[in-house]
């Protein structure tokens, strides 16, 4: 690849992998924005950075080259000279997510127990790949969600007194749910933080009968619940915006039975926080936060990670004690849950308490000029459009299209009647 440190373009148009999860829409990414489906496979990610598992590809004097390996013509002047040495690399990952299954429940550790539990997988010669490998890199992964249609997911502990009496109206007086009901007692008699660590690890860890027995009645329970009731049951329910107000969770727990029969992440709804996000809204998820993506289309902003310990809803390995270890045992008020934009007019600014990534929306745009101090990327939410450099040089995207802007580029305008997505590192 020749060098290109002369700075040839400001906007590099890419070309981004999508990921063909089985928990994927096949229709949601070309209703919004005309992707192609010709196999109609489940369309579940569309990455837009430089992570290994599904880099960026870009354009460069008629070839087509990875995103990464243009940042490594001029690291320092492409992504800054800041950024490269705080980060190393472009430190953020962009998609659009769009499931129509639930994805597991899931923890992403902090980046003191990923950079800890990666340098020890690594001394043991795990393979990176290998099915009970937790850490892939020595990084954390604290994520955002923008929903671009209605959105619903799992986010935090309930209250841990409201956790008591969800498992406590559950009949497991029957033999055979002798074991879960010891441990609902236990935590009913300790509703604390320690307590509910105590209960969390031993109800992911039942096995065979005593699992299957916990199931039965939760379903059985859930069925009877649903008849009788549409509504949510949180507590404080008339104090919540409208869009975090919850749906039935009984009806959610049969709905997630049908896709992940048998599964102990089932009682994931008693545990956590069931949130529904209306189109536009935008939530943090924390490092150390048990949570799971249920339904629904949005963006998805992250550090470049890839460290995921599950804690249910997948056939895939967990881990329970390291998951336990990187768990935050704390409730998680479902009043916290939304992120409020600073707006200044039609910009809308996230505050996101890692330096990572920073998130904007622009919700039109006439010429508006943005100053570039990291590499960015830009994706057309709406409509059409316009990228314009000081220098003459011009881009128009695409709805759902996106672009690879270098920190170098310093100062350019967008235009669009639509609204914009604008990643970048704080």
């Amino acid at each position: 690849m020749p060098n290109y440190h002369v700075y040839p373009h400001n906007f590099y148009p890419l070309r981004n992998v999508i990921q063909n999860y089985p928990w994927g829409s096949t229709t949601a990414m070309h209703e919004l924005f005309s992707i192609d489906n010709p196999t109609h496979q489940p369309q579940a990610e569309l990455w837009m950075g430089t992570h290994p598992n599904g880099c960026s590809r870009v354009q460069i004097g008629g070839q087509e080259h990875s995103l990464a390996a243009l940042i490594a013509q001029n690291s320092a002047g492409i992504l800054s000279p800041q950024t490269l040495e705080d980060f190393g690399e472009l430190p953020f990952l962009f998609k659009i997510l769009s499931a129509e299954k639930a994805l597991s429940v899931q923890v992403h550790p902090s980046k003191g127990e990923a950079q800890k539990g990666y340098a020890l997988e690594e001394g043991k010669g795990i393979a990176p790949q290998a099915a009970h490998r937790n850490y892939k890199d020595p990084n954390h992964k604290p994520e955002l969600v923008y929903a671009l249609t209605t959105y619903q997911a799992m986010n935090g502990f309930r209250n841990l007194q409201q956790i008591a009496a969800l498992f406590a109206a559950i009949d497991f007086s029957v033999p055979s749910c002798q074991a879960i009901e010891k441990l609902v007692i236990a935590y009913q008699q300790q509703c604390d933080s320690a307590g509910l660590q105590t209960f969390f690890s031993a109800l992911l860890s039942l096995q065979g009968a005593d699992k299957d027995a916990a199931l039965d009645a939760l379903l059985a329970h859930a069925l009877r619940e649903h008849r009788l009731m549409e509504s949510s049951l949180t507590e404080n329910a008339q104090q919540l915006p409208d869009a975090l107000n919850q749906t039935d969770i009984f009806e959610l727990i049969l709905t997630l039975a049908q896709q992940y029969p048998g599964d102990i992440g089932l009682f994931s709804p008693l545990l956590l926080n069931v949130v529904t996000l209306a189109p536009g809204q935008a939530m943090y998820l924390d490092a150390r936060t048990p949570h799971a993506y249920i339904k629904g289309t949005g963006l998805e902003i992250m550090a470049n990670s890839d460290n995921v310990l599950r804690a249910g809803l997948t056939n895939k390995f967990i881990d329970v004690p390291e998951l336990v270890a990187c768990t935050q045992f704390e409730e998680k008020p479902m009043r916290t849950m939304l992120l409020t934009p600073h707006k200044e007019g039609e910009v809308w600014h996230y505050d996101i308490p890692v330096p990572d990534f920073g998130f904007t929306v622009y919700q039109s745009a006439v010429q508006t000029l943005v100053h570039s101090q990291s590499a960015e990327i830009i994706l057309a939410l709406d409509d059409t459009v316009q990228l314009t450099h000081a220098n003459g040089e011009t881009l128009t995207l695409q709805k759902g299209e996106s672009a690879f802007i270098p920190a170098y580029a310093y100062y350019y305008s967008v235009t669009s009647s639509g609204r914009i997505a604008r990643v970048f590192n704080q």
